[in-house]
C-alpha cells in the first residue's frame, strides 16, 4: 500500500502541549463502524460506562527515563560545540545507544560531559566516551558510571524526551517529570510515554473495578523509533523499529480466562496492542512472551487477541495511524480524524484519545 493514502492535513496547533488536567477530563471520541452507530463524543470519565462488567483493561507499565542529555564535547579544544543526545536503547550497564542531535559534531573516541550539577557524579560531571557511530545519526556512548550510579546520574540530568512535536516548541520542564509518566509506571526502560495510559487516574480507576472491568499489565519498552515517520513511497519498505516486551504467563492465562468467560480484552494504547498480538498464538490464545517485537501492523492484519483498543490521535503517515487504520479500517479513522480536528480535538502525546471498535 501507498504511504500516501495514511496523509491527512494536520494543523500544528492540534498538538497539544500540555494535558489535561485531570487527566480523565480529556476527552474521548468513540469509534464504532457506521452500521453500529458511527461516531460518538464522549469523556474519558465515561470510560467506565463505556465497557462492560467482565472486560478487561491492558496496560503498558514501562517507565519513562529522563533520557534527553545536554552537554558539550570536551578535549579537542577550548570553544567545544554543545551536544544533545537521547538514549533510546540500554546495551549494558554502562553502555546506551542514542541520537546525538548535530551527529556530525561527534567522533568515535570523543568524550561527552553532561551536566555540572549533581549528588552521584565526581565533581557534578557525567562523562560518556564515543565508543561506536552509525548510519542515521546514532551512535553508542560508553558511560563512566555503571548500573544503579549511572541510572541515578542520568535522572537527576536528564530530561523528559518530550516528542519533537513537542519539544521542537517547548523545552521539557519539571512539570512533564509528573505529566510524562503513567500511573501504571513500574519498570524503567522506555525514552516515549505509551501514552493512552497518562488519561488514568486513581479515582477512574477505582470506578472501572467497581464495575467489575480488569486490569492486567504488560511491559514494553517504548524506543524512539515511535518518533520516526514512514519515509518509504510503499509501506511495505518500512523497517520497523524493534522494542522490548514481556508479557508474563500469569497476564496470559488471566487474559485468556477473560475470553472464556465472554469478556472482551481493550489494549490500552498501540504498544500494548502490538505486544498482545505478538505473544497471541494463531488460535487467538496469548502465551508468555519476553524478548523483541519487530510487528509492523497495517491494513489487512488479523487481529488475534485484541478487541478494543484505547489510544490517541496519531500523526500522518505514521506507523500508528497505519495500525488504527488496520484496527477500524482506513475510511473510518480518515472520518473519525476529520471529525476530531472539526470538533476541536487535540492531537498526539498529550492530547485526547479515541475508543475504536474493530472493523467488521
Amino acid at each position: 500500500m501507498k504511504t500516501d493514502l495514511f496523509d491527512f492535513d494536520l494543523p500544528p496547533d492540534r498538538i497539544a502541549l500540555r494535558p489535561a488536567h485531570p487527566r480523565d477530563a480529556a476527552r474521548l471520541l468513540v469509534v464504532r463502524p457506521s452500521e453500529a452507530g458511527g461516531l460518538e463524543d464522549r469523556s474519558i470519565a465515561d470510560l467506565p460506562d463505556l465497557l462492560r462488567p467482565g472486560d478487561c483493561l491492558v496496560v503498558n507499565d514501562s517507565k519513562v527515563i529522563a533520557a534527553r542529555l545536554k552537554g558539550r564535547r570536551i578535549g579537542r579544544g577550548a570553544a567545544e560545540p554543545e551536544i544533545e543526545a537521547t538514549l533510546h536503547k540500554r546495551v549494558d550497564g554502562s553502555h546506551w545507544k542514542a541520537f546525538i542531535l548535530g551527529t556530525k559534531k561527534v567522533q568515535v573516541g570523543d568524550t561527552l560531559r553532561f551536566g555540572t550539577e549533581g549528588k552521584v557524579c565526581f565533581l557534578g560531571e557525567l562523562d560518556a566516551q564515543v565508543s561506536q557511530k552509525d548510519e542515521g545519526g546514532e551512535v553508542t556512548l560508553s558511560f563512566s558510571f555503571h548500573g544503579p550510579v549511572l541510572d541515578q546520574a542520568i535522572e537527576e540530568r536528564g530530561a523528559m524526551p518530550l516528542p519533537p512535536y513537542i519539544a521542537s516548541r517547548r523545552e521539557p520542564d519539571e512539570q512533564d517529570r509528573a505529566d510524562y509518566q503513567t500511573v501504571f509506571a513500574h519498570d524503567e526502560g522506555s525514552v516515549a510515554a505509551p501514552t493512552a495510559g497518562l488519561h488514568f487516574t486513581e479515582g477512574l480507576l477505582a470506578r472501572l473495578q467497581v464495575r467489575g472491568i480488569g486490569l492486567q499489565k504488560v511491559t514494553l519498552h517504548v524506543g524512539a523509533g515511535t518518533f520516526l515517520p514512514v519515509k518509504a513511497d510503499d509501506i511495505e519498505n518500512h523497517n520497523m523499529h524493534a522494542e522490548f516486551g514481556t508479557v508474563s504467563r500469569e497476564t496470559a492465562e488471566a487474559l485468556n480466562a477473560v475470553h472464556e468467560q465472554g469478556g472482551r480484552i481493550v489494549a490500552v494504547g498501540s504498544t500494548a496492542l502490538r505486544l498482545l498480538e505478538t505473544a497471541a498464538g494463531e488460535d487467538g490464545k496469548l502465551r508468555a512472551f519476553s524478548g523483541e517485537t519487530v510487528i509492523f501492523i497495517t491494513p489487512g492484519y488479523r487481529f488475534k487477541a485484541v478487541d478494543l483498543m484505547l489510544t490517541n490521535f496519531h500523526l500522518p503517515r505514521s506507523t500508528l495511524f497505519m495500525l488504527v487504520a488496520a484496527f477500524s479500517g482506513l475510511e473510518t479513522m480518515k472520518r473519525a480524524y476529520a471529525h476530531a480536528l472539526a470538533g476541536g480535538y487535540r492531537f498526539y502525546s498529550y492530547g485526547d484519545a479515541c475508543l475504536l471498535y474493530p472493523q467488521r
